[in-house]
């Protein structure tokens, strides 16, 4: 049994339990390229589609993976098959809602009066 792989299948589970790929990525390959990989194939069906790689976060065994790890260092050694699809999931954060201001206009402010006597 050899116990080093050059390249793993990738699996990328979206929130709603659609999957891009699986796909081989070399072991050498970085977080950021995997990201990356799953801007150029999201579904153009999908209306929650991030729009940078910062918006995108991969979780695999239960830890979100660093942009400049690489593919060999996320995985574990326990949970990966040799020849299978390790399956990582995929976040999208959604850019912040830019929450409408209401300024208070109200014409009986309460003011604050001092009077010495």
């Amino acid at each position: 049994m050899s116990g080093v792989q050059d390249s793993l299948e990738i699996r990328f589970r979206l929130i709603d339990g659609s999957d891009i790929g699986p796909k081989s990525f070399p072991v050498a390959a970085s977080v950021a390229s995997l990201k990356e990989s799953i801007l150029s194939q999201w579904p153009k069906e999908k209306n929650n589609a991030p729009r940078t790689v910062k918006d995108v976060k991969l979780i695999c065994g239960g830890k979100i993976l660093e942009n400049n790890k690489t593919v060999g260092e996320c995985r574990s050694p326990l949970g990966d098959v040799p020849g299978g699809v390790t399956t990582m999931h995929v976040v999208v954060s959604q850019p912040p809602q830019e929450k409408e201001m209401k300024v208070k206009s109200d014409p009986k402010q309460q003011k604050c009066v001092c009077v010495i006597l």
